[in-house]
């Protein structure tokens, strides 16, 4: 953090009362008013639905630059980290903050890997969901529940317990994830093998079954792993925060990925991706589509047009393009020539990629377009697809945990909140109310 050196001055005009409070500037970004001593001074506080204009925290972990389409990754472009780099060599690199050395790296992987088994007495948790719950109520569910098994790390201000922690969750949470999927389709759980890389693990312990080999494609787990980099952290967003303000209050870790997980389930969050294929098959053909977009373009329609344009990025989506290039290498691999829906996402992009309405308001496809194609592609239930963001978001939600738990700074997350209830009233017994 640079030094203070500019203020900017708060006037009260009813009270004709004033204060300077320090601005602070980050290595990138706009400068941020530093606001703590506005109440103390002028008491007020300031008022920001959604947290739109107000910095939570200092992170070093990742940034975003919306408005010209960049993320970083401890200062690495997310195109070269998708290009070059792997799932696990990424995790480290947010974990940590700087990217392994070849010895780093392979302690590294290995303490991952020989975390990837739950418990035995985990198993008996998926027998008390329903054969046909959402695998997101499961992973909340069971990603809690860790907290009863691992009673030998329970110290949050311990650096060596949050690291065993840290390579739990990391580790566990897929195996969790795809022992609900083989849970929803009654096929039985398939351990983990820590010969396989992380994605070949996870493809296999989703689609093997005991009686034949698996034999995990490396185009897919190529792809697979991409989408893990594309989707391990993004700043202080809904479930970030969430797992922030949990973890402030001194939760264990496993709670806190657990209400990271909650956040994450919201269509609105993590669901995205699961919203476009339900869009793609709501238009159902390729010849509905310029029915579909005039009522996306009509101001009187509610029609929205999922998995374009995003919240904080008013430029292209920088996951988006490199997810656009592997969807395209996942389909060639698997030979998809005949799905409609598929087809139909392919001809949607088209033609919102030329259209001027579009183009102009800078509604490009995003991340989660592309991801929910892919994964449609190969073989993943919709219902799946938040699940698979969580496996992916577990190593960010970690890393901001982490990074939380050292800073001397943190203190319980508690905001303020406009009040416009009722003022102060007396009682009144039941008798005399008429």
């Amino acid at each position: 953090m640079g030094e203070n050196t500019d203020v900017a001055t708060i006037h009260l005009s009813n009270t004709n009362q004033s204060v300077s409070l320090p601005l602070l500037h980050g290595t990138l970004g706009p400068a941020v008013i530093d606001i703590r001593k506005l109440y103390g001074e002028l008491g007020v506080f300031t008022y920001d639905p959604g947290y739109g204009a107000t910095a939570s925290c200092e992170s070093k972990i990742t940034y975003i630059d919306g408005d010209e389409g960049v993320l970083l990754y401890r200062g690495y472009p997310i195109e070269q980290l998708a290009e070059h780099s792997t799932f696990l060599e990424v995790a480290y690199l947010l974990l940590n903050g700087e990217l392994p050395s070849r010895a780093e790296y392979e302690e590294f992987e290995r303490g991952v890997m020989r975390h990837t088994m739950l418990h035995e007495q985990l198993r008996s948790f998926f027998n008390g969901f329903r054969r046909d719950a959402h695998p997101m109520a499961v992973l909340c569910g069971v990603v809690g529940a860790l907290s009863a098994f691992y009673h030998d790390s329970p110290d949050i201000n311990n650096p060596e317990h949050r690291r065993i922690s840290a390579f739990r969750l990391i580790a566990k949470v897929p195996t969790i994830a795809a022992w609900a999927y083989k849970y929803s389709i009654g096929q039985p759980f398939m351990y983990p093998r820590n010969d396989l890389s992380f994605a070949e693990n996870f493809l296999y312990m989703m689609y093997a079954v005991p009686p034949e080999p698996y034999h995990v494609n490396p185009v897919l787990a190529r792809a697979m792993d991409r989408i893990f980099i594309l989707h391990a952290d993004h700043e202080q967003n809904a479930s970030t925060s969430t797992v922030r303000l949990a973890g402030s209050t001194g939760a264990n870790p496993f709670a806190c990925i657990a209400a990271g997980i909650a956040s994450l389930w919201g269509p609105a969050h993590g669901g995205a991706n699961e919203a476009v294929l339900k869009m793609l098959e709501e238009i159902g053909h390729v010849d509905r589509i310029p029915e579909f977009l005039a009522k996306v373009k009509d101001k009187n329609s509610n029609v929205r047009l999922m998995g374009f344009g995003h919240r904080v990025y008013k430029n292209y989506d920088p996951r988006a393009k490199i997810m656009q290039r592997t969807c395209h290498e996942v389909l060639n691999e698997l030979g998809i020539k005949d799905d409609p829906l598929l087809d139909l996402a392919v001809e949607l992009e088209r033609i919102a990629l030329n259209d001027d309405y579009f183009i102009s308001r800078k509604l490009y496809p995003n991340v989660d377009f592309y991801s929910g194609i892919i994964l449609r592609a190969m073989g993943f239930p919709v219902s799946m697809f938040t699940a698979l963001f969580a496996v992916a978001r577990t190593v960010g939600w970690v890393s901001q945990w982490k990074e939380m738990m050292e800073d001397p700074a943190q203190r319980i997350g508690r905001p303020r909140q406009l009040y416009i209830g009722a003022p102060r009233r007396d009682y009144v017994p039941l008798s005399a109310r008429s």
